[in-house]
């Protein structure tokens, strides 16, 4: 097993002197009570362009999970007697911490899960962005007071942390979802125990290393790495010192995790699974739609919840937007992601070079045409080539799961009705798109869609100061914006009789 101070067993022909300095930079162990801890097992952790080996990483047990959540409840009473200004002065420590550090972070981001750097700079100002606003709503926490409608006596009304808190991060965002839990669990006076996911664990491991930095307390943040997520978090989530869980993942995870919930009625956060429609009406500007469809399409290769999965063209405009959406999707490089210039790196692993083969195979089968790509590349590293489908079926596997990859499902559809029908057709309601110049319909539509987002005339709706999250089986709750810290917090109502 690996400690922080190891080498990284790599192939100079592959991995030049600042990956390996990277990759060596970031601790390996857990972190518990404000101390990295190594453990008997490793967790590999891989470069998913090459599929060579980074380093490994400390490999949790039940028991090591356990200890982290002792040492968040330990932790708990004093972190929330902590004045709210020195939280936030702590989270606004390391949100400079992160933008001072952008270029390591970024590569260490890009090397285990494969997106570009441009896009992992971007990420890590993002996460850095989440402290900061969380930082600033610490000290904006409100009550209440009001007189009994019967007279005689008083209502206060308070705002308390939750406590203790379990967070789990998925792989294709691993810092920025890591700080948009932790910033609110902090900035509300939570304690909390971090589980990333286990393709991605270095992101998570260097954030905590920051947060140590700024000067967050021991026991306030832990961290567990785990090739056995559900050993190391199901004992957490049924002991009844954990108060809530926010989790980042699956529908289907999400539903087992929230059955496990309801056995101590755990306050829960979840953030789930997706199959956002993007409409365009044959009014919209075609050239700021293409560049809309970019965005929430190719974002992070394709591998996120908001991405276009759906996408739903007018008749009148449907080959024009097509043939302009495929000369973009055709000029992008595809490449490891630490490569210059590079757009299209590698899908996380094997097993999602996979999935997108068959969604891609089965629309064809279907009667779906390949504008571009569809067929997977040979060579080492888990890509996958920028793909345009043109007349998708609505029975498509690909319209019904998400395609968490770099493909553009396109259909045409005839009416407003039909546009809305088809996109609500579905049990997710995370984030839709919709493209028209005509600004009646543009709110008709968006009041119309089950969402809980809706990106109007702009393809990237993600911002720290906006509630995320969305409706029917794609979650509950909302992280960032105005109420991202509410889900931290429980309200208490004080009775005072005069």
């Amino acid at each position: 097993m690996l400690t922080e101070t190891d080498t990284v067993p790599t192939d100079p022909e592959t991995v030049d002197s600042a990956q390996r300095e990277a990759i060596d930079s970031v601790p390996k162990g857990l972190f518990i009570g404000g101390t990295w801890r190594d453990t008997a097992g490793a967790l590999p952790v891989t470069d998913p362009a090459t599929g060579r080996l980074l380093c490994e990483v400390a490999d949790a047990t039940p028991e090591d999970g356990l200890d982290a959540l002792t040492a968040a409840t330990a932790a708990q009473a004093e972190w929330a007697r902590t004045p709210a200004r020195e939280r936030s002065d702590i989270l606004m420590r390391a949100h400079r911490l992160l933008l001072t550090d952008v270029e390591r972070l970024a590569l260490v981001m890009t090397l285990e899960m494969g997106k570009p750097l441009a896009e992992a700079r971007g990420e890590v100002a993002y996460a850095a962005e989440f402290l900061r606003w969380f930082a600033e709503e610490a000290v904006r926490l409100d009550g209440g007071y009001m007189p009994s409608p019967t007279g005689g006596s008083r209502f206060l009304v308070t705002r308390q942390p939750v406590g203790p808190s379990l967070l789990i991060t998925p792989w294709n965002f691993p810092m920025a979802m890591g700080a948009r839990k932790i910033g609110p669990a902090l900035a509300a006076g939570c304690t909390c125990v971090v589980k990333p996911a286990e393709q991605t664990p270095l992101s998570m491991l260097a954030l905590a290393a920051v947060l140590h930095g700024a000067g967050v307390p021991a026991g306030v943040v832990n961290v567990v790495t785990t090739a056995d997520p559900g050993a190391v978090m199901t004992p957490l989530i049924l002991d009844e010192r954990s108060r809530k869980l926010s989790f980042t993942g699956s529908t289907a995870v999400g539903k087992h995790l929230l059955e496990l919930c309801a056995r101590t009625v755990m306050r829960t956060s979840m953030e789930l699974g997706g199959n956002a429609p993007f409409l365009v009406f044959d009014d919209a500007d075609l050239d700021a739609a293409v560049d809309g469809a970019m965005a929430a399409k190719m974002r992070n290769i394709g591998q996120a919840c908001t991405a276009a999965n759906r996408i739903l063209v007018q008749r009148g405009v449907a080959e024009e937007f097509a043939r302009k959406l495929t000369a973009r999707m055709a000029a992008l490089p595809m490449g490891p992601g630490t490569e210059p210039g590079a757009v299209v790196g590698p899908l996380i692993d094997a097993d999602a070079v996979a999935k997108v083969t068959e969604l891609v195979a089965d629309a064809r089968a279907r009667g779906a045409t390949a504008l571009l790509g569809g067929d997977p590349v040979d060579g080492p590293g888990n890509f996958y080539p920028a793909t345009v489908l043109a007349d998708v079926p609505d029975e498509a596997a690909l319209c019904h799961t998400e395609i968490f990859g770099p493909v553009a499902a396109l259909a045409a559809f005839d009416t407003e009705a039909e546009a809305v029908a088809r996109a609500n057709d579905t049990p997710y309601g995370l984030v839709a798109y919709v493209y028209t110049e005509n600004l009646r319909r543009g709110l008709r539509v968006c009041e119309a869609l089950e969402t809980g987002m809706v990106g109007l005339n702009q393809g990237v709706v993600s911002n720290p100061a906006a509630p995320f999250g969305g409706v029917k089986e794609s979650g509950l709750g909302r992280e960032g914006g105005l109420t991202g810290i509410d889900e931290f917090l429980e309200t208490k109502y004080i009775g005072v009789q005069l």
